[in-house]
């Protein structure tokens, strides 16, 4: 069994505008490195497209705090380093994956981490499994910067890491190995077919 910690994980979260696809206004990139959230990374950019008020009624970014920012292309260097890990760890993660790929060209995570799902499948029962919700029931927010605030890409990729790490580390039988995480059967049980070779 592989130790869960033995990989290097960015935690990302991205705001959009309020588009179908989204175009990034905010992007977060959390860095887990030994089973520890470390480095944090984050860029607000001005949109090609203006902001929703839809968007800007769930995350607080205006047009007007965007309007003198560099576009993404500016920072697209500075984010391809940050992404560069062994797995990306996100809520929901497709949403955010199909952000960064529209935006980085020929970038692909090299595998892929989503709470959302592993919360479903590793903490069965939950009454909702929306981000707020899991930091509520699993007291992630405690000693959080008060000036961090829910919906802003900084807070939400903070979260999405206490909620990764309290996933692997916080069950039953001690902390979940890495092919538990990637919900792989085991190897050398007694039911694994013979190698060839």
């Amino acid at each position: 069994m592989t130790d869960w910690t033995s990989l290097n994980y960015v935690v990302v979260d991205v705001e959009g505008n309020g588009y179908q696809p989204p175009d990034l206004v905010e992007l977060a990139v959390v860095r887990i490195v030994g089973g520890v959230i470390g480095e944090l990374s984050s860029w607000l950019v001005r949109p090609l497209t203006r902001i929703k008020p839809m968007a800007e009624s769930i995350h607080g970014i205006t047009n007007e705090q965007v309007a003198g920012l560099p576009l993404f292309e500016s920072i697209k260097g500075d984010v391809r380093r940050a992404l560069e890990a062994d797995a990306l760890v996100a809520h929901n993660a497709h949403v955010d994956v199909s952000v960064l790929q529209r935006k980085l060209d020929n970038w692909a995570p090299v595998e892929v981490f989503d709470t959302l799902k592993l919360s479903r499948r590793l903490m069965p029962g939950q009454p909702s499994y929306r981000l707020g919700s899991l930091v509520e029931e699993f007291n992630l927010a405690d000693g959080v910067p008060s000036d961090l605030k829910p919906h802003r890409a900084t807070y939400d990729a903070l979260m999405a890491a206490r909620l990764f790490i309290h996933i692997a580390s916080q069950s039953a039988d001690g902390p979940l190995s890495l092919e538990a995480l990637r919900d792989q059967p085991p190897r050398g049980g007694k039911h694994e077919a013979p190698a060839l070779f």
